[in-house]
């Protein structure tokens, strides 16, 4: 396993440890994701949801490519976007990854606190119409994949 598997696997028992029982319950530890099943779905390509909270304390959604650099996760942003305006008001985000259906389902939910970069992560393929990143730090991790999702779980 890798230094990172290691560490989102840390992360994600802790988040666990600290979670009400309700949550151990929805997310039961023989259905979690593996550390290293953690990195590859999070350093995949994949798409993700980002949610974040407008000043006026709504919830906003909305769908986001990303990349992981070590425990942050690196969200590309056009000029003037909601999201980009909520976490500098509110500077926290959850990011969400699923894919498959019914028994062939997986999720990862990571959330923490942002930062908004000016400059792309390092050896990173920067869009032209990427503005700004926001950039989250993952500080609690949870996941979930079904029996036929076909990823490494405990």
């Amino acid at each position: 396993m890798t230094a990172l598997a290691d560490t989102l696997a840390e992360l994600q028992a802790a988040t666990f440890a600290a979670s009400p029982p309700a949550t151990a319950t929805s997310y039961p530890p023989e259905r979690r994701l593996t550390g290293a099943a953690l990195e590859s779905v999070l350093t995949s390509g994949r798409y993700a949801t980002v949610s974040t909270t407008r000043p006026d304390g709504r919830p906003h959604c909305a769908p986001s490519s990303f990349s992981l650099h070590g425990t942050e996760i690196w969200l590309p942003t056009v000029a003037g976007a909601v999201r980009l305006r909520n976490v500098r008001e509110s500077a926290y985000a959850v990011v969400c990854v699923t894919e498959g259906v019914s028994d062939t389902h997986l999720a990862v939910i990571a959330e923490g606190p942002v930062r908004v970069s000016a400059s792309p992560p390092p050896g990173t393929e920067v869009p032209e119409w990427a503005a700004a990143w926001i950039v989250v730090t993952i500080a609690r991790l949870l996941s979930y994949a079904a029996e036929g999702a076909g990823v490494e779980t405990a």
